[in-house]
């Protein structure tokens, strides 16, 4: 039987961030799309699931990203206020701790300031006096991004979803098998038995995407281990609320952190890349080495926490591709069929802005950024986005 016994003109595969915002997209230049996801959107398989995701403007000199996340923030918050959730983003503001000599540091204030975006630069005694709670090493600075914050991840795509719903994109829960075959695809199947028809396709799948197209992604696609934490404070203290304290990132150590968020805790992850994994079948339940990792980034950072109780942790994963640059591109083999992903821990944040920029691709508008092109991807991974 055909999905819904309807035929339309655009059906993504993949209710993720990407996905879910493409169609979105796609339905408001009116057009008929059908929304598949395999387990349903902000699962907890899925790289968009997971409570809360950073939303950040710096990116050193990748003027792209930043110009994409600048973006995609104004179109987050025009969503949420147009369906009654503003409380899906957290004005927390962002702040980047940095080393003395730090050249990502000078890179993302010469962007920030030519692209126009709020920052603040700040020295190890103000950082130090504004926030007691942070160990600021000697020369050590910061950038702050007094407009940016947290969004809500598992409740936002879904929010999403919704909202295209409501606006005519039909949700199917079903699992997608590989297309076979080349030239113009007719038709995809699923593991039920049901068939899929549209006169276009667009593969959104995260970390499943090297499993789904495996002629054009496999070995491209590196889905990876990621732990996250929340550490609880002390009964009554405020020292590390949103308050009290913003999203921050310490990039010369790889960590980056939340305030304590509507009482889940003071969140600590590790940015690094973990073990290569299957989304479907991994247990998602932490590590005493990643734990132990955690406590001692902690202690170094966040004296006071530094025997604080472990109170909360997700299993998640990045997809990763070579060197960080999302894909979004034409299949090699299907004239009708679209690539969006590889998130590498970066894309959430930009989910308004790609799937903005993939509808009008799709659509027919202007040129690819060379740097998304599926050709730039490779095997082995050299990351080179943060």
């Amino acid at each position: 039987m055909s999905a819904n016994g309807k035929d339309y003109e655009i059906a993504v595969i993949g209710a993720g961030v990407f996905g879910a915002w493409t169609a979105w997209h796609l339905q408001r230049a009116g057009k008929r799309v059908l929304l598949v996801d395999k387990y349903g959107p902000g699962n907890a398989r899925s790289s968009s699931g997971g409570e809360t995701r950073v939303i950040r403007m710096a990116y050193a000199a990748d003027e792209v990203y930043s110009r994409f996340a600048q973006r995609s923030l104004a179109m987050w918050q025009q969503m949420f206020q147009a369906i009654g959730r503003p409380e899906l983003f957290r004005a927390t503001g962002v702040l980047w701790l940095l080393a003395a000599d730090s050249s990502v540091g000078q890179q993302s204030v010469a962007t920030l300031t030519r692209l126009g975006i709020a920052h603040q630069v700040i020295n190890a005694d103000l950082l130090a006096t504004r926030y007691p709670q942070i160990r600021v090493p000697a020369g050590g600075w910061a950038i702050f991004e007094p407009d940016s914050g947290g969004l809500l991840a598992r409740r936002a795509v879904q929010a999403v979803t919704e909202d295209a719903e409501r606006a005519g994109v039909d949700l199917l829960i079903a699992d997608v098998l590989p297309p076979s075959g080349s030239g113009l695809l007719a038709q995809l199947r699923t593991r039920s038995g049901e068939t899929i028809d549209a006169q276009n396709y667009l593969f959104a799948c995260g970390p499943w995407l090297g499993s789904v197209l495996p002629g054009a992604l496999a070995g491209r696609i590196f889905p990876t281990r990621q732990e996250v934490f929340y550490f609880g404070t002390r009964p009554g203290n405020r020292d590390f609320s949103a308050e009290a304290l913003p999203i921050w990132l310490d990039f010369d150590r790889d960590y980056y952190g939340f305030p304590d968020l509507d009482g889940r805790g003071f969140k600590v992850a590790h940015d690094s890349h973990g073990d290569a994994i299957d989304p479907d079948t991994v247990e998602r339940a932490p590590t005493a080495d990643r734990v132990a990792d955690a406590r001692a980034f902690i202690a170094r950072r966040f004296p006071a926490l530094a025997n604080a109780p472990l109170v909360g942790a997700e299993v998640c994963q990045y997809e990763n591709t070579s060197n960080g640059d999302f894909v979004i591109d034409r299949h090699p083999e299907f004239s009708n069929v679209w690539i969006v992903g590889g998130g590498s821990g970066h894309g959430f944040k930009h989910g308004p802005a790609v799937g903005e920029y993939t509808a009008q691709r799709v659509l027919g508008g202007e040129r690819l950024e060379p740097r998304f092109s599926l050709a730039t991807k490779q095997t082995v991974q050299r990351r080179e986005v943060h």
